[in-house]
């Protein structure tokens, strides 16, 4: 491989100046080099997402731990969200009518 694939291959879709990150896979069992780096990038419990900048030291620190984690540009975050703050919404109330419609000849 050369310089110019391994160098895509650690790269997001879309250049973005943020990447979000978040860890998807338990820490119990990872080796200790990969729970200090998850502990530099403060990725402390599942689920959680930080905010980090694009920089070679963020994307080494992320290659080291890609099986652990998602990473995700501004664009792809802020869709994500949107689409869960959509699921949550209230949504309007359904108004069931257990009474029979009158017909015209019966009142």
């Amino acid at each position: 491989m050369n310089a110019f694939k391994a160098y895509k291959a650690c790269v997001p879709i879309a250049y973005s100046p943020n990447l979000y990150i978040t860890l998807v896979r338990g820490i119990p069992g990872t080796r200790k080099q990969h729970r200090r780096t998850l502990e530099a990038l403060r990725l402390g419990k599942c689920n959680r997402t930080v905010m980090r900048w694009n920089t070679p030291t963020v994307r080494g620190m992320i290659q080291q731990v890609k099986r652990l984690v998602v990473v995700e540009t501004e664009e792809m975050y802020k869709g994500r969200k949107q689409k869960e703050e959509n699921h949550r919404a209230l949504r309007p109330p359904l108004v069931i009518n257990h009474q029979p419609p009158h017909a015209e000849g019966t009142l």
